[in-house]
């Protein structure tokens, strides 16, 4: 016994003795929500620092700096987390990868962007060139994908709404992406622009008084960011929503079809550990995801009296009760 006792003391004085004198990694995070409602990220992207062999509150700190769905706000948080002197910063987004890359010449891991090089923030994904690399949500046709399992789950719904931010760089293709998939489909599309919360609840009356039978909803992140108010006035109408990530259907929403944000945050993990040790950000390509994900909330399909057809049950990847 007192040799175990005493190897543990030994061990205890090896580790303070390395933590006062090993180097300590500090992680800047810029993004859209909470860390409380970002938990599910967060916690994937901390399970890959541990794997890489970084322990939060020994070898690496993090700083997260989060615009509560304020776009505007990106450039002073950036100057913000860039005054602190970070090792790398991560991002969520076109416009906080902007943000960032703005405030300096700090190495920026971007956990997810949908298209950086439309949005101009790297000059390709093969080689992103600067102090910028990361992962793309960037997927051919995926809106238009989320239109057919929409249509397949509700073919009642004639008129969707979709609600876009238009001030994003994919929105456009997007757009054409959603318009094309509903005249296949013999649907209408009806967009609504959101940029704000404040323009969130006007789309949302809006799509009220328009008599919407569905909603198409994204994971931008305005939306994201107020995903509360969405998954609320889709219970309040009954309306069936697609949405484009895991969270909305966590909480509540029906039916989500698109990449696993968790999975993107642990793979940023990876980048972030090959930055620290050394790696240019500008000569690592950038990675577009590996798979989509197809999330159904079978509570809410019940309490919207929606059948889930047996084709659509055998190609979901996970069912919430």
């Amino acid at each position: 016994m007192r040799q175990v006792a005493a190897f543990l003391l030994v061990a205890a004085l090896s580790s303070a003795a390395w933590a006062q004198s090993g180097k300590v990694y500090r992680i800047g995070m810029l993004e859209t929500t909470s860390e409380t409602a970002n938990r599910a990220n967060l916690d994937a992207f901390k399970k890959g620092l541990r794997d890489a062999g970084y322990v939060e509150g020994q070898n690496v700190v993090i700083d997260y700096r989060s615009t509560e769905g304020r776009a505007d706000r990106y450039p002073q948080l950036a100057a913000e987390l860039v005054r602190a002197k970070p090792d790398v910063i991560v991002t969520r987004g076109y416009a906080a990868a902007r943000a960032a890359k703005n405030a300096g010449p700090t190495p920026i891991v971007m956990a997810t962007s949908a298209d950086p090089v439309a949005a101009g923030v790297v000059t390709s994904l093969a080689k992103p060139g600067g102090n910028i690399t990361g992962l793309t949500t960037l997927v051919a046709e995926i809106a238009g994908k989320r239109v057919e399992v929409l249509k397949e789950l509700a073919p009642q719904a004639n008129v969707i709404g979709v609600m876009l931010n238009l001030a994003n760089p994919t929105a456009d293709a997007e757009r054409r992406q959603v318009e094309r998939a509903c005249k296949s489909l013999g649907a209408q599309p009806i967009i609504f622009d959101v940029r704000n919360a404040d323009g969130l609840k006007q789309a949302l009356d809006a799509a009220e008084r328009r008599h919407v039978d569905a909603l198409l909803v994204n994971a931008e992140a305005v939306l994201m960011a107020n995903r509360d108010t969405i998954l609320e006035s889709a219970r309040r109408h009954r309306w069936p929503v697609m949405y484009g990530a895991r969270e909305y259907v966590e909480g509540g929403g029906l039916i989500s079809y698109g990449v696993s944000y968790p999975d993107l945050y642990y793979r940023a993990a990876s980048y972030v550990d090959r930055i620290l040790k050394g790696a240019r950000p500008g000569d690592l390509p950038i990675e577009k995801p590996k798979k989509m994900y197809l999330v159904i909330n079978v509570r809410a399909a019940t309490a919207l009296g929606i059948g889930i057809p047996s084709q659509i049950l055998l190609r979901a990847d996970e069912l919430i009760r």
